[in-house]
């Protein structure tokens, strides 16, 4: 059985219905809670943009925020200087160019401040089910623990070879899975091997049997 169609089976298997553990309401509140996460958890967001979201509304009420309050509300994310100044000028860049509607422009994305690529390809495949293939800590550990890319590969080599790897209709929940599957089974620290029916392929498995 090729690699890649062993490793989904099992994901199919852990995660039939995977989904995105950041809570939204709205397109922009999902495109700040991904900015938001980075560096910290979904579970933590959760706790602050459920406050934030609550008091500040709109992106108008964002936008008039004081910059104080934000910071205290996003404070338990860790950077929330730098994260509450993502916060309001995403905010005013959606109202003044786009009519408060987060596009599906990549370039336009890409372009507002704390969005990177990672961020982009999570919003547009969760949000408008747009095929991608998002790479953070998780997904790239478990690419290079199974050796669907090399130990050396930066992450938009691991997304592109990911991409080969999986037909593109499957990119969305494939990255869903593999999320879940970093954050519950193969962690970075402790990985629950034992029951794990992918460690015949696994280097992290084989390393720790010698």
């Amino acid at each position: 059985m090729m690699k890649s169609k062993l490793i989904s089976d099992y994901l199919d298997e852990l995660f039939e219905n995977p989904h995105c553990e950041l809570n939204y309401n709205k397109d922009y509140e999902l495109l700040m809670a991904i900015v938001l996460s980075a560096q910290s958890t979904d579970k933590r967001v959760n706790m602050c943009t459920d406050i934030l979201f609550t008091k500040y509304n709109t992106l108008e009420k964002i936008i008039k925020a004081p910059i104080e309050d934000i910071q205290a509300i996003i404070r338990p994310i860790g950077s929330f200087h730098k994260k509450s100044e993502y916060i309001t000028s995403i905010a005013q860049i959606l109202v003044e160019k786009y009519n408060g509607i987060v596009p599906t422009d990549r370039e336009a994305l890409e372009a507002m401040p704390g969005v990177g690529r990672k961020t982009v390809n999570v919003f547009l495949s969760e949000y408008y089910q747009i095929p991608a293939i998002a790479v953070d800590t998780h997904v790239e550990r478990i690419s290079k623990r199974l050796g669907l890319a090399s130990k050396k590969d930066n992450v938009r080599i691991v997304e592109e070879k990911l991409m080969k790897k999986f037909r593109k209709e499957e990119w969305a929940r494939r990255h869903l899975q593999l999320v879940l599957f970093g954050r519950y089974y193969c962690k970075a620290v402790k990985p629950k091997c034992i029951n794990c029916k992918l460690k015949e392929i696994c280097g992290e498995q084989k390393k720790n049997l010698n």
